[in-house]
């Protein structure tokens, strides 16, 4: 197993430079700049501006002279937000975005598979249906409808939650983000679960130890569980992924501070370090949670062996 991550870790850092080289260039390609915003700017002035920050130099020596940086653990300084380096943002954005994915990808993953459960236990009857029925809906209804819906209900009626703000991550402002990041990962969950517990209630195995006189539980819980799971693990890698970055449109319609937001923020002003800061901390993430999932992947199946 060790070799196998160690293995795997060496193909990352060339995945690392490619992405990194093309998201690297595609900000330079697109007309404009960080400072082209700037309205009634002297010439001159952001002449200088420009050189300082090393903007005047032609494409490729720039980008030579980031991956230096990089290599050194630096980010660069934010181009927009003055006398604040990259990194000193992130320290303040990436808590956020890990505290309510963790939460997001917590909720999605236990009421998933107990829904999924369920589900595939009266199969073919009207919970069954109902769990069909939600995660349908769930898994196509995007977050910028369920978002707003979320507040009008629960913040503007019932004043239930607050409708916006991180409140220093209080539960009234943690609610409404966490449930929108989760139903989408809710719903996929429990279609997995569902079809992967009717296939393992169905295999041979099963059908042995209900005729030994095992109980439902054991046989649910302790024998075809472990089988149903596997497919969850090859989810919640990538999902988780995704949640604990943060999510660009959940982050700002909560107007949470997030490393989603944060990511807006940099492509409309144009912050090149930003972006591709966020873009390296979304792609080392996929990476690690991708090997977490398949060394996941291995412990569930016995079978799986990566030697």
């Amino acid at each position: 197993m060790l070799r196998y991550v160690l293995k795997r870790l060496l193909v990352a850092i060339p995945t690392l430079f490619v992405i990194i080289t093309i998201s690297f260039f595609l900000m330079h390609i697109a007309p404009g700049g960080p400072f082209n915003m700037e309205k009634g700017i002297p010439p001159e002035i952001k002449a200088n501006i420009e050189r300082v920050f090393h903007l005047d130099e032609p494409v490729l020596s720039q980008y030579l002279r980031y991956l230096n940086n990089l290599i050194h653990g630096d980010l660069g300084p934010s181009y927009v937000i003055l006398n604040f380096s990259v990194a000193e943002l992130f320290a303040k954005s990436l808590p956020v975005s890990l505290w309510i994915g963790s939460l997001a990808m917590l909720f999605s993953l236990v009421a998933g598979c107990a829904m999924g459960v369920v589900a595939a236990l009266r199969h073919n009857g009207l919970i069954d249906y109902i769990v069909v029925t939600l995660a349908t809906a769930g898994s196509t209804i995007p977050t910028f409808v369920t978002a707003p819906l979320i507040q009008l209900v629960f913040g503007l009626t019932f004043h239930w939650i607050w409708i916006g703000g991180w409140h220093e991550g209080a539960l009234a402002a943690l609610i409404g983000p966490v449930i929108t990041l989760a139903l989408p990962q809710l719903a996929t969950v429990a279609r997995l679960m569902r079809g992967a517990m009717i296939e393992a209630l169905h295999t041979n195995h099963i059908r042995t130890a209900k005729a030994m006189g095992l109980s439902d539980y054991s046989i649910v819980i302790r024998h075809a569980m472990r089988g149903a799971l596997l497919p969850i693990a090859s989810y919640a890698g990538p999902a988780a992924a995704g949640l604990l970055t943060g999510s660009i449109i959940v982050e700002s319609i909560f107007q949470i501070p997030g490393i989603g937001r944060s990511f807006i923020d940099g492509a409309l002003n144009r912050d090149y370090t930003m972006v591709m800061g966020t873009v390296i901390i979304i792609a080392v993430f996929t990476i690690v949670f991708n090997l977490v999932s398949d060394i996941l992947y291995a412990v569930i199946d016995p079978r799986v062996r990566y030697d």
